[in-house]
């Protein structure tokens, strides 16, 4: 546990270059908040062993299933961060990050707990900070209401731009996204999810705020 956990309180702002924290040379780190039980995460690590995988997730039951994963696959590429994401944005170095998830999140459907959505200004300004150029940012939600407000707070982001271009790029999971237990429960209960990718755009493809 503690060669795989990243403590981000050991590290000043700004200032965490997380290609340092794999053992073996990485050319890329990609990062999931919110992994849940670290299904999609297990398997985009052992499809991709060149590359570094870091995972926050402040529930301890998450933490141990993924540690299961690790360990039966012999992962040796990812890192987890059993906290809140904020704390390691808050840390990560900028343009350190090459891609992130954040899949079926807590919608917070109360519309009193809205404010506690991972989405929101200060969160995209901090994940257009971490991000390269050209990064892809992937989302997914079974909750109509957090895809309405996933979109009406990403395509207003002047930072990111929204990569589809036809019905099917939102409504069919790509092939090279893992699946998972959530999503094929929701998509049992009747609610089918939908998969939003969106870019972090150059410097002078940024849009004007609205």
């Amino acid at each position: 546990m503690p060669r795989l956990q990243v403590i981000p309180a050991d590290y000043a702002n700004g200032t965490l270059e997380p290609r340092g924290l794999f053992e073996t040379a990485v050319r890329g780190v990609w990062l999931e908040i919110g992994f849940g039980a670290g299904e999609h995460l297990a398997a985009m690590a052992k499809a991709h062993p060149d590359v570094g995988f870091i995972g926050c997730e402040p529930f301890i039951n998450g933490v141990a299933r993924l540690l299961v994963e690790v360990e039966q696959n012999g992962l040796d590429n990812v890192r987890i961060v059993v906290d809140d994401a904020g704390l390691l944005l808050d840390c990560l170095a900028t343009d350190s990050i090459d891609r992130a998830f954040l899949l079926f999140p807590d919608p917070w459907p109360k519309r009193r707990h809205n404010k506690r959505r991972f989405i929101g200004p200060n969160n995209i300004a901090a994940m257009a900070r971490v991000l390269v150029t050209g990064a892809h940012w992937r989302m997914a939600t079974d909750h109509r209401d957090y895809c309405r407000w996933m979109l009406d707070h990403m395509t207003t982001a002047p930072d990111f731009g929204w990569l589809a271009r036809r019905p099917g790029d939102w409504r069919i999971r790509p092939e090279d996204w893992p699946p998972t237990r959530y999503e094929s429960k929701g998509i049992e209960a009747g609610r089918p999810p939908v998969f939003l990718s969106f870019e972090r755009l150059s410097p002078n493809q940024v849009k004007d705020a609205p």
